[in-house]
């Protein structure tokens, strides 16, 4: 270890909102070099323990010391000048999009006063390669953030998160939005940050993560420390931990899907793209899988009149159909859940009903006034069935975890029944007893509707899905049951690179059965 170990310890931290206690005497310690995974279901704490840490909230009791001496955490900035660095799992939060990557990149220095009143362009670059090249971001550093990709914003935010030599980083969901490519990067990272004596809480939901980088594992429940786990670490157990039971296998059977819904029909998703056809029938659930830009985003935003198709055509109950813009996919009975809740789903001014309702208020309203009665009825009756958790549904959205406020975004559009439901990444930021909630949710109510999910995790893909597409490049190159999946052929043919993809799509309905475990 090349640098300095670092000794983080929390002692008897609590919170309460109100009546509502959220954290009861968290106490955790950490060495240097070491990474801790705090795992939790969505609303455990998890949020508020992190927001504590960075200077968001205040403790209401407890102490954290760095290095054996207590720090007066009050704001981000003396959580920042503590040496705690948070990446949180909005990952706008950790940018600011109409500044460049450099600037981005340097904020900090920026804003503190460490650059001189005038600095060029060509120096903020030359001073932000070797911060990029710490995590391989390969793009070019004029690039304005506002143009990149969830996934780009997310290495800017680790690369800006690293450079400024944490004694404590907290990587809160940090693959959530990375490709498998992008995550090796995160990894080597945080390999680096363990090198330097950085010590590390890695909040994931992604157990191939917490096996590939954690030291220690700690299971929150309600508040509360529930779980302790060091090496060999019983990665079964901690899960049983956080949740309180234990979690049985998910099985469920093929459905072949009844009426068809919606066609595609020689669709091309680039000028130099093969054509494809698909059809979707309603009681099924097709899931779209493959790496990012590997296409699957455009063939849902297309369906959702958000983009347009190179090429080809649409029917909707066997009648050709175009989508204006997404206006006009709703009025057809099109919906979407977005994959960027926070950018392109979510008010976080909104309550947590307003922002369920509202893109149905002309169910509710009446010469331009809302009848809030009815308005409440509905979302309560939406809230219940995703089985969100919360206090108060006239909160502000932005009171719930990541988790709950992706349950409400479901929720929203269980208001009104549709002829199409397209969700982009559903289980982002999700615990596993919540995936399952909503994944069972979407199989019972698929029988009067086409549904299709964009899931780049093939875990989260098998546990909904009744077929499985792959697209690579833009090309659909693999159509598959779920019960006869071989997953030797699905994962190459994810990863395949486009020169060695066969121009004609691969079928696993005569491959032996091998599922996936």
């Amino acid at each position: 270890m090349s640098g300095i170990a670092n000794t983080i310890e929390i002692r008897a931290v609590k919170k309460a909102f109100g009546n509502n206690t959220v954290l009861h005497d968290i106490t955790l310690s950490l060495k240097g070099g070491n990474v801790l995974a705090l795992m939790g279901a969505n609303g455990a704490g998890k949020s508020t323990l992190v927001k504590i840490l960075s200077g968001v909230y205040s403790a209401d009791e407890g102490v954290v010391l760095i290095n054996g001496q207590q720090v007066d955490i009050t704001t981000p900035q003396t959580a920042r000048d503590a040496g705690i660095i948070t990446v949180h799992q909005i990952i706008n939060d950790g940018v600011v999009q109409d500044l460049t990557i450099a600037e981005n990149l340097l904020l900090d220095k920026l804003c503190d006063g460490r650059f001189s009143t005038f600095i060029s362009k060509r120096e903020l670059q030359k001073q932000a390669q070797p911060i990029a090249d710490k995590i391989g971001l390969t793009l070019p550093l004029d690039t304005q953030v506002s143009d990149l990709s969830q996934a780009d914003r997310q290495l800017v935010t680790i690369a800006r998160a690293i450079s400024n030599k944490p004694k404590l980083l907290i990587l809160d969901e940090p693959t959530s939005s990375l490709s498998d490519t992008e995550s090796v990067k995160l990894f080597e990272a945080v390999e680096t940050m363990r090198e330097q004596g950085v010590a590390v809480i890695y909040i994931s939901h992604r157990m191939s993560d917490i096996r590939k980088l954690s030291d220690k594992i700690a299971a929150l429940r309600e508040g509360q420390i529930v779980g302790w786990f060091e090496p060999p670490l019983d990665y079964n157990a901690a899960v049983d931990s956080m949740l309180g039971h234990a979690v049985s296998d998910v099985s469920h059977s093929y459905v072949e899907g009844n009426k068809t819904i919606l066609e595609l029909l020689d669709i091309q998703l680039k000028p130099d793209s093969r054509p494809f056809n698909l059809t979707l029938k309603s009681s099924e659930i097709v899931v779209l899988t493959g790496l990012l830009s590997s296409g699957c985003t455009s063939v849902v935003e297309g369906i959702f009149g958000m983009s347009h198709f190179s090429s080809g055509q649409l029917k909707i109950d066997n009648q050709a159909w175009s989508p204006k813009n997404p206006k006009h996919a709703i009025d057809s009975g099109i919906f979407m859940v977005q994959e960027d809740r926070g950018n392109n789903a979510l008010i976080p001014d909104f309550s947590i009903e307003q922002n369920v309702s509202l893109p149905f208020l002309k169910h509710f309203s009446s010469f331009g006034f809302i009848n809030k009665r009815k308005e409440r009825e509905a979302a309560t009756k939406a809230i219940n069935i995703t089985k969100v958790k919360f206090t108060d549904q006239e909160d502000f959205i932005s009171t719930l975890s990541g988790g709950n406020q992706q349950k409400v975004m479901v929720a929203r559009w269980m208001l009104d029944e549709c002829k199409v439901l397209l969700l982009n990444e559903p289980f982002q930021g999700v615990d596993i007893s919540s995936r399952r909630q909503i994944g069972e949710l979407l199989r019972n109510s698929a029988n009067q509707r086409a549904t299709i999910a964009i899931c780049t995790d093939i875990e989260e893909a098998l546990e909904i899905a009744d077929r499985i597409i792959v697209f690579n490049h833009n090309n659909l190159v693999g159509e598959h049951r779920i019960d006869q999946i071989h997953m030797p052929t699905l994962i190459k043919q994810i990863a395949a690179a486009p020169e060695k993809q066969n121009d004609n799509i691969t079928s696993t309905e005569d491959v032996t059965n091998e599922r996936y475990a």
